[in-house]
């Protein structure tokens, strides 16, 4: 046979390899769909290691719902949803119509712009007969008690500003326009390495944030549901001074192994020469840990 007639076999082969694959991936979402509910709730999805690699198609396929549900016009109470703002709504990241809480963080416009959340991002799946860790002599110890995601993924984008250590006076509501309501002042220089994870856009991110203000504050205690800080791993950036603050000892310096797949490490960066000046060569630390 000519070279010209074995190539021509081989991209043959490698089309219907493709149209096969697509149509056994339809073929696998259809008999999720078709599946009894008891059954379907004992599924390996729901268990790891199969609920760490589960794609949103997958999910989906059960849980539509969560995408199709949308406001209502009006609350039981009478009040439009047009004519109501929440207070999580008043920064100017926020657009758009009122949005249920899955669309809000996976379909809208912004989060599409600044985030690659995926379901398993949050839910790693759950034992259907107790959500409490180690219930049961087969119990997996890492569940939350009574929760089908851990508190600590939403602490990551909903925890409170922690000025108690940026030497900041107090809330950045009320203090930051002493720093031109522009985290960058400073943030140009001092953990520099950040949004490196898998849920995250980090280019799109650190571009928005030199055009709108709300753009960092917006997670970082602008939309806060807690009333407590996360204690985000110290990635070490260029120019980081050695001596580790108190407040910052103890933490990682990589964020979950699991947030790091896919994310490509950074090219080591010559340290720059910090600009002469009478503070200590080190980041803003308060006195509260």
């Amino acid at each position: 046979m000519s070279k010209a007639g074995l190539l021509a076999m081989l991209v043959v082969s490698l089309l219907c390899a493709h149209v096969y694959a697509d149509t056994q991936k339809d073929a696998d979402l259809s008999s999720l769909k078709a599946l009894p509910y008891d059954q379907a709730r004992w599924h390996a999805l729901h268990f790891k290691p199969a609920s760490e690699s589960a794609s949103d198609d997958q999910c989906l396929a059960c849980h539509a719902e969560i995408l199709e549900t949308r406001v209502r016009a009006k609350s039981p109470a009478g009040v439009k949803a047009s004519e109501a703002l929440a207070w999580y709504a008043t920064l100017d990241t926020y657009s758009g119509d009122e949005e249920t809480f899955h669309r809000r963080h996976l379909v809208t416009d912004y989060a599409k712009q600044v985030m690659d959340l995926k379901c398993r991002t949050c839910h790693l799946g759950n034992d259907p007969r107790e959500e409490v860790g180690m219930s049961h002599a087969g119990g997996d110890p890492t569940l939350t008690q009574r929760k089908q995601v851990d508190p600590n993924i939403c602490l990551l984008c909903h925890g409170q500003f922690p000025y108690e250590i940026m030497a900041i006076p107090g809330p950045w509501v009320e203090f930051g326009s002493a720093f031109q309501n522009n985290c960058l002042l400073c943030h140009t220089i001092f953990r520099t390495h950040r949004h490196q994870v898998n849920y995250l856009k980090p280019e799109a991110i650190e571009k928005l944030a030199t055009e709108k203000q709300d753009v960092c504050f917006g997670c970082h205690g602008g939309r806060s549901w807690y009333g407590i800080s996360y204690p985000y791993p110290r990635h070490a950036w260029p120019g980081m001074a050695e001596t580790v603050p108190e407040w910052a000892k103890g933490r990682p310096t990589e964020s979950e192994p699991r947030f790091l797949l896919g994310v490509a490490k950074p090219k080591p960066q010559a340290a720059k020469q910090p600009a002469k000046s009478s503070k200590p060569d080190n980041e803003p630390q308060g006195t509260k840990p």
